[in-house]
């Protein structure tokens, strides 16, 4: 971690060194990461509202699915028959979902100092660091890692004028990832991270072919 990384952890947490949020803003633990990925209520993130929450570790060069995070949340007002048609989840689903600030503490436990990896992961990041000032005044010290962009720099330096499909469903096909279920919160967080690992770790990418 650099030097500003590190004063940026410890100025955001200046008023939270003690507590069950301090260890937000410690050093993150070397080659590990979270990846994440919500299903909320609008594409807005001034307006969207969480229904679940998907999150699992990645160590190393492993995927930690064993300790993965599936949580839904309480329906709130503002779940609408579009947003249903996106991520399937009905007010009866959510019935059982925990109240929204639970959720929240249990994925910050799960954070830890961990850098975020995900796809759109600022969306993600932005719907996080809104609800969690909402909550406790808490500013996150996390930037997170863009997985489309690390496949798209991956492949321009490569293939500079080629146009670069940046869809999720088309990038696990040319890395050869498995298709899993679309605008589900665990699948899409597996997904981010099945594709930072292999950039990461992987060889050279051919161009896809068409």
């Amino acid at each position: 971690m650099s030097l500003w990384q590190h004063e940026r952890r410890r100025w955001h947490g200046r008023h939270f060194r003690q507590g069950e949020f301090a260890p937000l803003f410690g050093p993150p633990p070397a080659d590990e990461w979270v990846a994440l990925d919500f299903e909320t209520t609008s594409l807005d993130p001034g307006r969207a509202e969480i229904v679940a929450i998907g999150a699992v570790h990645i160590k190393g060069n492993r995927l930690l699915t064993g300790e993965a995070l599936s949580l839904r949340v309480q329906a709130p007002p503002s779940l609408s028959e579009q947003s249903v048609s996106i991520h399937g989840l009905r007010h009866q689903d959510l019935q059982q979902g925990l109240p929204l600030e639970e959720a929240l503490r249990r994925l910050l436990a799960f954070i830890g100092a961990r850098e975020l990896v995900g796809y759109h992961i600022a969306y993600d990041l932005r719907i996080l660091a809104l609800a969690c000032r909402r909550h406790w005044g808490l500013h996150l010290p996390q930037r997170g890692i863009e997985v489309s962009r690390l496949y798209h720099d991956h492949l321009y330096r490569r293939y500079p004028d080629a146009a670069i499909d940046l869809h999720l469903a088309a990038i696990c096909q040319h890395l050869g990832l498995p298709a899993l279920p679309a605008h589900d919160a665990l699948a899409d967080a597996t997904a981010a991270a099945l594709i930072f690992l292999r950039l990461t770790l992987g060889g050279p990418l051919a161009y896809p072919k068409v």
